[in-house]
Order: structure tokens, then C-alpha cells, then sequence
């Protein structure tokens, strides 16, 4: 297991350090082998705001809860992880038993600005791995961050699809040619 604390505008002391990844520790109980954790604690008009994100085997389970103190925020965030999990362990089991889904190839996607600089103002660049799933994985994914969008290569065909939430409830696909 792989910790990473990062603190935005916020000091943390070694004994608070420990604490914070003492409680996180717990969740080590769902993962095995490999797994990276990123903490993110920041401080925003006297609130803490914490994200945790766990990546294991191409999934990715994120949490973020806002709180006056930076236990009861870790407690919110990890409560909300500990039901993403439990919500989603036997898809999760079913899904990367499955062949073919196992081993996959890390492919690192970047989004990159065509026009100009000064027509439009990119405020954020972000890199992601992508995974050969099925579209029905790619939602569950999608579900479990939060996200309305989700961008990842179907398992049979190599392509990279993007599936969406509608205004109506239910799902788009976007493939490309």
C-alpha cells in the first residue's frame, strides 16, 4: 500500500499524520497487492476539505466530505468509501474475474488544447489510465466517482468510448471510428 498526503494551505503534525493514515489503514482490509492512496487535505474558508482516492487494478474509488474539524471529515470520508466498496464488491469480484480482464496494458491518455491558447482558457490538464473494460464496467466505474462522463477502451474492439449519464436517467455511448 502506497499512501500519499498531499496538504494544500493546511499544516499537519507528524501525530496527526499518523492518525489520519491509522484510520485510512482500515479500509487495507478490502485490497489486496497493490494500491495507491491519495489524501488531499486542504483548507477552504475555515473548513477542511478531504479527498481520498484509491486506485486498485484500474478502479478507482474517491470520496471527499467537507467538515470543520479534519477527523470528522477523514470519519465522513472513509464512511463514504466503506459503502462505495461494500456496495460494489461482488460486481467488482464478478467484473476482474471475468478473462481478458485480469492483465490489461497501461495506455496514458492526454487531453491537449487544438485551438489556440487565447480562444479558450484550459484551467485544468488531466492524464488517465485507461483499461480495456466493457461499457457496463465503464458505468459502474463511472457511478462510483461521481461522474457523469467516463472515457476507457471496449475489452473486444480496442476502441476508446466515452459513456455518459443523460438528462433522463440513462446511459450514453460514444464511439469512436
Amino acid at each position: 500500500m502506497k499512501y500519499n498526503v498531499i496538504c494544500k494551505k493546511v499544516e499537519l503534525s507528524d501525530a496527526r499524520k499518523e492518525k489520519l493514515l491509522d484510520k485510512v489503514k482500515k479500509l487495507d482490509k478490502f485490497f489486496d497487492g497493490d494500491v495507491e492512496c491519495k489524501i488531499l487535505i486542504a483548507e477552504q474558508k475555515n473548513d477542511i476539505i478531504m479527498e481520498i482516492t484509491f486506485v486498485h487494478k484500474g478502479f478507482v474509488f474517491r470520496a471527499e466530505a467537507q467538515n470543520k474539524d479534519l477527523i470528522a471529515a477523514t470519519d465522513d470520508c472513509l464512511a463514504k468509501l466503506d459503502r462505495q466498496i461494500r456496495k460494489n464488491k461482488t460486481k467488482l469480484a464478478k467484473h476482474l474475474r471475468q478473462p481478458g480482464i485480469g492483465e490489461y496494458d497501461t495506455i496514458m491518455d492526454s487531453f491537449e488544447s487544438v485551438a489556440e491558447e487565447n480562444e479558450f482558457n484550459i484551467i485544468k490538464k488531466k492524464k488517465i489510465d485507461s483499461k480495456p473494460m466493457t461499457p457496463e464496467e465503464a458505468i459502474l466505474q463511472m457511478n462510483m466517482l461521481g461522474h457523469n462522463f467516463f472515457i476507457f477502451r471496449q475489452a473486444d474492439t480496442m476502441k476508446i468510448t466515452i459513456v455518459y449519464k443523460r438528462n433522463d436517467g440513462d446511459y450514453g455511448l460514444l464511439e469512436t471510428e
